[in-house]
């Protein structure tokens, strides 16, 4: 099983001028570890259930770009967009800047977004849940196009492109990884085995995942997907260094059943000491599982 990492709080010590040392220093520990995937998330203000939506909150893809800079290997990516945040093709225009320039380890992490008061604030418009599940499959639709060799018009419910050029392509081939967050069975879990290399599942334990899997299976074998093509991601709960055997142990419950790579969630106290750590104790000894 592979680890990645989550740098999702940004009230660090030392205020916003040492969120750019902490962010690089976090970033090449994680590599030095062994980390598989850097992540950030994809917000204009903090989630409540972090802080407040007064404490900080970078901007994700700069953030990206940012890491880019410091690291050589991890995948980069958001978990995840959130679709209303960003017109498609200025979406795919971005993870394929970040995809050029980190020498091809751009992921699209994509999802239907929630956070009503963050839109509202900023004014930007927060249409109803099965409208944006519209706009999430129109926004896969455009971004599969514009990483092909079809420069034409794309003409949906929604949007509508008259050219849908990208130059550069990215480098990563066939594209960047799309990976779709969340866990709905009849929306989510479709778009997945449609368009998505990844997904990365809310499930709390091994039967919520043998379950989602079940109905992602299912969904594959209608569209005549290969369920193996698809890379199963879950967030851990809590934190792994209070009992790394423990923690071993269920990441092992959760790989019996089919999860590939588990992202931890990073602290704000000394992300980097702590990313340290889980690089020594615990990304070697989920490896050795498989």
């Amino acid at each position: 099983m592979r680890v990645g990492v989550q740098f999702a709080n940004f009230t660090l010590p030392g205020g916003p001028e040492n969120l750019a040392a902490v962010i690089a220093d976090t970033a090449k520990a994680a590599e030095d570890g062994g980390c598989a995937q850097f992540t950030a998330m994809d917000h204009y203000f903090q989630m409540e259930s972090f802080k407040t939506a007064h404490d900080p909150m970078l901007e994700g893809y700069t953030t990206l770009g940012f890491v880019a800079g410091q690291t050589q290997r991890m995948a980069l990516g958001l978990l995840v967009t959130g679709v209303t945040y960003r017109h498609p093709g200025l979406l795919a225009k971005i993870v394929t800047t970040l995809d050029v320039l980190s020498g091809g380890r751009a992921m699209l992490g994509l999802g239907a977004a929630w956070y009503e008061r963050e839109h509202r604030g900023l004014g930007v418009p927060f249409p109803p849940v099965s409208e944006r599940f519209e706009r999430l499959e129109e926004t896969l639709q455009i971004c599969g196009q514009m990483w092909s060799d079809d420069e034409g018009p794309y003409e949906g419910k929604h949007y509508q492109l008259a050219e849908t050029i990208c130059v550069p392509q990215p480098l990563s081939r066939p594209h960047p990884r799309i990976l779709i967050g969340g866990s709905g069975e009849r929306k989510t879990l479709r778009l997945v085995a449609k368009y998505a290399d990844a997904c990365n599942l809310f499930a709390s334990n091994t039967n919520d995942v043998r379950h989602k899997l079940d109905v992602l299976n299912r969904h594959c074998e209608a569209e005549g997907r290969d369920p193996a093509e698809i890379e199963k991601t879950v967030m851990a709960r809590g934190n792994p260094l209070d009992d790394v055997g423990s923690f071993v142990a269920q990441m092992a419950d959760f790989q019996a059943v089919g999860i590939d790579l588990v992202t931890v969630l990073l602290p704000t106290s000394d992300p980097a000491l702590f990313v340290r750590e889980l690089g020594e104790l615990v990304v070697p000894a989920l490896a050795d599982l498989a």
